[in-house]
């Protein structure tokens, strides 16, 4: 049975999913109407920047997996931008991607594209789903400032909120607030969905994770997650010099700047190694399938 807990918490999710929907079919009539200034598409543009490295570098990159270390006001920066997203608390967000991971694309996967492509973009969590940072993650239990970001995850959502109505009153609200979680959300969304349905791998890999050139400039990177499921613990997604990878870039920066450290990194040669394995083991079994063997020089 449902309990009163579970009802007020799928509210809550529901709220978090309706309400920028409906500040975004307020604001496209506002945009046709013409009542909109640049300052609002301005606010907008800079809260979804930090919005979303707060998700790319800070909840996924940083927390998640781990990809570098980071100077504690760095850390409790991205940490805050990332709350500002309004997608949940660090907690719960970092260990239902260690679960995805840990079960890419099976039964065990929250938001496997095999139930459906609304299942992986949003009906995974509308439907009820719970984190479980006992069993997936629980170092994260014992990081106090993450315990402690996810307890106040509301007050930064709000505080992100109260910025926009400082910068642009109640118009900066509408876009920089509720127009920019709606693209957010559903960019990172896609990552889940379309990143698992439509593009090309360039590793061979146990999922249907792909390379999607669009979510990767709309997710500051996040789209190379073909990449990213081939080495999951890399700092780095883009592994071309045309996979722009924004997230990469601010990393990079910041590592010079000596405010993060113990980047993990995937050599060239790492990568050139599987590339030529996988190509070596697609034509053993083209060569197997023809009764022709292979040869290599």
């Amino acid at each position: 049975m449902e309990t009163l807990k579970n009802r007020i918490e799928k509210g809550i999710v529901l709220g978090l999913v309706i309400i920028p929907l409906l500040g975004t079919l307020l604001a496209i009539y506002l945009l046709w109407q013409r009542w909109v200034s640049w300052r609002d598409i301005e606010i907008m543009g800079v809260m979804y920047f930090f919005s979303a490295i707060g998700i790319t570098i800070g909840y996924h990159r940083m927390l998640t997996h781990r990809s570098f270390e980071a100077h504690p006001v760095v850390r409790f920066l991205f940490l805050l931008f990332g709350s500002m997203a309004a997608e949940g608390p660090a907690l719960d967000w970092a260990s239902i991607h260690i679960q995805h991971h840990a079960t890419t694309d099976t039964e065990g996967d929250p938001h496997s594209p095999m139930e459906g492509f609304f299942h992986a973009h949003m009906g995974w969590f509308i439907s009820g789903f719970h984190a479980r940072p006992d069993i997936y993650g629980k170092w994260l239990l014992k990081d106090r400032m993450v315990v402690m970001m996810s307890k106040t995850f509301f007050l930064w959502m709000g505080l992100s909120l109260v910025i926009c109505y400082l910068l642009g009153g109640w118009t900066g609200v509408l876009w920089g607030g509720l127009v920019r979680m709606f693209l957010t959300h559903h960019v990172t969304w896609s990552v889940n969905s379309v990143c698992h349905l439509f593009g090309k791998r360039m590793f061979e890999t146990e999922d249907m994770s792909k390379n999607n050139w669009l979510v990767g400039l709309l997710a500051m990177g996040e789209g190379w997650h073909n990449n990213h499921h081939a080495f999951p613990r890399s700092a780095f997604h883009g592994m071309r010099w045309y996979q722009v990878d924004m997230s990469s870039y601010i990393i990079r920066l910041l590592e010079v700047l000596g405010l993060a450290w113990n980047v993990c990194r995937i050599s060239p040669a790492a990568m050139e190694v599987r590339l030529t394995r996988q190509a070596l083991a697609a034509a053993a079994a083209a060569g197997g399938s023809t009764g022709i063997a292979p040869s290599i020089d």
